[in-house]
């Protein structure tokens, strides 16, 4: 791994260039918001087939529910937006939810479940910040956001 965490640098969606099988685990941390809805699947294929069988995928991503939670509680503290982009609640849910223009998907438990599923990934969990239901204890060190993110664990 490189010292600042991070194996490879590319556009997943033209492929990773890495043989099949090739990693025991990889973790996605609020990055698949980024890609197209019609994208997400195959992105997903794309990260099992690098996978060893068995192998792990953890994402970390925005978590839609909490977000609709903090604004239907009136929470505007959930929001990390700044009175300079929106003063509204529905501003600020707006903003955060496409996080200033660069999310064009967003995710729900059970959504990131279908497509885990639809990629063909199994023993799909959800967990904690922090908390792996893997082998691999280090697969949650790039954990991060905890206040506004689902941490999602699926098996090749």
């Amino acid at each position: 791994m490189a010292d600042n965490g991070i194996d490879i640098t590319c556009d997943i969606r033209v492929g990773l260039a890495v043989r099949d099988r090739t990693f025991d685990y990889a973790v996605s941390v609020h990055a698949l918001q980024e890609i197209e809805l019609t994208h997400l699947v195959p992105t997903l294929e794309e990260l099992r087939r690098v996978l060893r069988p068995n192998g792990i995928l953890r994402l970390v991503l925005p978590d839609a529910d909490l977000a609709i939670d903090a604004y239907r509680a009136r929470r505007t503290e959930h929001f990390l937006v700044t009175d300079e982009c929106a003063t509204s609640l529905g501003g600020k849910f707006v903003f955060h939810i496409l996080w200033f223009g660069h999310s064009l998907t967003m995710f729900t438990r059970d959504f990131a479940e279908e497509l885990l599923n639809r990629a063909g990934f199994q023993d799909i969990r959800h967990c904690a910040y922090l908390q792996t239901y893997s082998r691999f204890a280090e697969i949650v060190e790039l954990d991060q956001r905890e206040q506004e993110s689902l941490f999602i664990e699926a098996r090749r």
